[in-house]
């Protein structure tokens, strides 16, 4: 039986005596692609802190490859493959995309601190940097600054960066949040495009697109695992259209 990429094991975090997660058991294996949903204040957002480590657990682990990651830090857990993407971008306004690329694969790579060299002297990250705007069609935009892209290409920059730190989990919070309809298609086309053996969690409360896009649904309702099942039978699972769906669904 293959080893889970991702495992919790009753995963739980309190605040006093509000508790927000409560044993969340989970798991995704390579190549998987689970959309996790749930209504506003299911504890979604802090399930995925948990995962990164930027909120320790009050009970319960995180493995990674069959390893307990519990105990480490968010930085220690992104080298061993554990990276996420956030609600709101967070890139620098005006340095060009591709020198965003690259400074993320000095930093997967230890050399960010000597990047006096010479630009020549690093040309297998410059190729690199090239080759994931390429996989994610976003080549044309490597010259360009974030802060002159439309926001569904700004959202697309931020997955090119944790591409750059090859992730073997990649945790995708709300990709299409705040992306105009019009620049929808830019998201779909990247999203698509990501390698097939990454393991895939998505929050994202743009129904028809998590649902298009994962093989598995996991459902939170007031911090507990509601349901889990595919897409077709989340959308018929009578609990979850109570809770959250609604009864048009």
């Amino acid at each position: 039986m293959s080893v889970p990429l991702l495992e919790t094991r009753q995963l739980c975090k309190s605040f006093g005596g509000l508790h927000v997660t409560s044993d969340i058991n989970l798991s995704l294996l390579a190549g998987d692609k689970v959309g996790l949903i749930g209504p506003n204040g299911a504890g979604k957002t802090t399930l995925i802190n948990l995962i990164t480590g930027m909120l320790p657990p009050s009970a319960g682990s995180v493995h990674l490859g069959g390893e307990d990651i519990s105990h480490l830090s968010q930085a220690q857990r992104v080298r061993r493959g554990l990276v996420r993407t956030f609600q709101i971008t967070q890139l620098a306004p005006t340095l060009p995309v591709g020198r965003q690329v690259e400074m993320a694969i000095h930093e997967r790579e230890g050399s960010i601190g000597r990047m006096w060299k010479p630009l020549h002297a690093y040309q297998n990250v410059q190729d690199e940097a090239l080759a994931i705007l390429q996989s994610l069609r976003m080549a044309s935009l490597s010259c360009r600054a974030p802060i002159e892209l439309a926001y569904g290409e700004q959202r697309m920059v931020e997955v090119a960066l944790a591409m750059a730190l090859r992730p073997r989990v990649l945790l995708l919070d709300e990709p299409m949040a705040g992306v105009p309809p019009g620049e929808r298609q830019v998201v779909l086309d990247a999203l698509a495009s990501l390698p097939s053996n990454l393991a895939i969690l998505m929050i994202e409360h743009d129904i028809d697109l998590v649902f298009n896009f994962a093989d598995r649904m996991l459902v939170l309702a007031e911090g507990a695992l509601l349901a889990e099942g595919s897409p077709l039978e989340i959308r018929r699972h009578a609990a979850v259209r109570s809770a959250y769906l609604g009864e048009e669904a």
